[in-house]
């Protein structure tokens, strides 16, 4: 049924009054806003705070988070597998009909929608006094910024999309390009920037709002898909984020879950901050709790598994790197996390592996016969009961003590607790170096590029910078190919992207952004891809099964690097072309 503009615009209206989208019990009880406008709506500060906030309430959602963004960012990259329902993703077979493509989709247009209408309601709330100037600029910037940040990850994933920037629309507006995107990408953050407060003046009960130098950081990013590389260092080097933002001295602390929103974090999805009001006005809306973190769990523990770690990863770290440890692990080692350690005593305190010691389960015993205390062992590693998987997990996400597993044979208190309150980071400083780095390759400076990168994100890595040893070629080890240096800057600068931002939300994005073919040679360089679109078998280690354990070899296919536009959006929006291959 088509309808008309004046429905789309009352419709979108009606969207960016509604509760937000994540879960909370008082969804259940809201008023109805069939026949409101703007201006018998929005009478108190309150109502057009709430407004502002249902739009970064669009990004608290675990299917657009982890089953698109996450995904897209490190399934691509072939450093992490799905086991599970969405296992297409190992061999590049996602196709328009996936869920979470649509959920994605729909909630960054629900959220742009909801930018486009607060637009003129924050500035009839300033002509009629009921919100401050300084307090309508600040919020106008968050809208330019949250739209800003749709568009970036909707562009980053699938290309060109539809540009929508008013608050009436037909719904069918063809493709953008990308460049036309990310042109508008750069527009909305720099008008962000001149609206924002900064990090140093935003109030303690604001945190986790957008900042001045998130939309700098987000600026510059964007300017590097454009390939403007001067305009993006200037963002970079922006006081806003050169002052106010710092490599945090340990890499450990960087994910830790009494350490979220510090000095590295740019911007970050907020989950459940202590403090944080109701939906009526507040700012955290309640306090969402989501599944996104024990997915990446063994099975062992979780009851999930559904992404487990490529071992190439856990074999390119170079001896020394202080990143591996709290990236992948494996068999034999620790969770090394110091809240893990200090809730739980390690793995070994988790209520499953308790109850399957205590059963005398091989599983959760080590290969000293005490109880485990890590990642499976080296004569039985954590495959899953279905020996399907790699036996290595993220330790990016394994951080969250308050989590505890839902696998049945853990639990026998009632306890189990698998929705967890981990912040998601989508941007912090490190990432910034990174790209300045790039940048610098790009301006043909490239000795500048590797005096940064061993000067601030490799010099954290290996314990300082007189620690730091000459960038090798990544998988030597796995593949059995004796090791050797890399000397393409840009390729060192890859490198870095991997081991510092893999299992987050940002690798395959700088692996495409850097040039068409470049994730593709990356991926078959680290990992000697061809077309087998089978799991391999299981090349390092003593296992004496002879099964093969979820390790895939599968090329990037070319036009495989964007994702399908999702099938339901090009049956609402016929103009939608399809992305080639698909």
């Amino acid at each position: 049924m088509k309808m008309n503009k004046k429905n789309i615009a009352l419709i979108a209206l009606m969207a960016a009054l509604v509760i937000p989208l994540g879960c909370k019990k008082n969804f259940l009880t809201h008023t109805s806003t069939i026949q409101s406008t703007a201006g018998a709506s929005f009478n108190k500060s309150s109502d057009v705070v709430a407004l502002v906030n249902s739009i970064y309430d669009g990004y608290q959602n675990s299917d657009l988070l982890k089953k698109s963004i996450w995904y897209y960012a490190n399934f691509q990259s072939h450093d992490w597998f799905n086991d599970g329902a969405d296992i297409a993703w190992n061999n590049y077979t996602i196709g328009p009909d996936f869920g979470a493509l649509s959920t994605f989709w729909n909630n960054a247009y629900i959220d742009i929608a909801r930018a486009n209408n607060a637009f003129a309601v924050i500035a009839g709330a300033k002509a009629k006094g009921v919100i401050t100037a300084a307090l309508a600029d600040r919020l106008t910037g968050e809208v330019f910024f949250m739209r800003g940040l749709s568009y970036y990850y909707l562009a980053g994933t699938f290309g060109g999309v539809p540009l929508e920037l008013s608050p009436v629309t037909d719904g069918l507006t063809p493709r953008n390009t990308q460049d036309q995107v990310f042109t508008q990408v750069v527009s909305d953050m720099q008008q962000a920037e001149t609206l924002l407060q900064s990090k140093t003046t935003l109030p303690a009960t604001e945190l986790g709002r957008a900042t001045k130098g998130a939309a700098y950081g987000y600026e510059g990013a964007a300017q590097m898909w454009l390939k403007n590389y001067t305009a993006a260092l200037a963002a970079f080097n922006n006081p806003e984020l050169t002052n106010n933002y710092h490599l945090l001295p340990n890499f450990v602390d960087v994910g830790e879950f009494t350490n979220q929103n510090n000095d590295e974090s740019l911007f970050e999805i907020q989950f459940d901050v202590q403090g944080s009001q109701s939906w009526d006005g507040g700012w955290q809306n309640g306090g969402e709790v989501a599944w996104i973190d024990d997915f990446s769990w063994p099975q062992e523990i979780s009851g999930f598994g559904y992404d487990y770690g490529n071992p190439g990863l856990w074999y390119s770290y170079q001896a020394g790197d202080l990143r591996k440890a709290v990236t992948i692990i494996g068999p034999g080692d620790q969770n090394v996390s110091p809240g893990i350690v200090a809730k739980w005593g390690g793995i070994k305190g988790y209520p499953v592996v308790i109850s399957g010691f205590g059963a005398g389960k091989q599983k959760y015993t080590g290969d000293d016969g005490k109880i485990i205390n890590t990642c499976g062992t080296l004569l039985h590693p954590w495959f899953g009961d279905d020996f399907t998987r790699s036996g290595y997990y993220n330790a990016k996400k394994w951080r969250d003590p308050n989590l505890s597993g839902a696998n049945s044979n853990a639990v026998t208190n009632g306890t189990s607790n698998i929705f967890g309150s981990q912040n998601q980071i989508l941007l912090r400083y490190a990432e910034i170096l990174l790209d300045k780095a790039e940048c610098l390759v790009k301006l043909n400076r490239a000795p500048e590029a590797v005096v940064l990168l061993n000067t601030t994100v490799r010099a954290r890595a290996f314990g300082g910078a007189a620690n730091v040893p000459a960038v090798m070629q990544d998988g030597a080890t796995f593949d059995g190919k004796p090791a050797a240096p890399i000397t393409d800057p840009l390729q060192m600068v890859l490198s870095e992207y991997r081991h510092e931002l893999t299992a987050e939300y940002s690798l395959f994005y700088d692996l495409r952004r850097a040039g068409p073919g470049v994730a593709a040679d990356f991926i078959h360089t680290n990992y000697g891809t061809d077309n087998t679109s089978t799991p391999q078998p299981y090349p390092y280690g003593p296992t004496a099964d002879g099964k093969l354990h979820g390790v895939w070899r599968s090329a990037l296919p070319a036009g495989r690097d964007l994702l399908p536009i999702p099938q339901n959006a090009r049956g609402l929006n016929p103009n939608l072309t399809q992305n080639p291959g698909y």
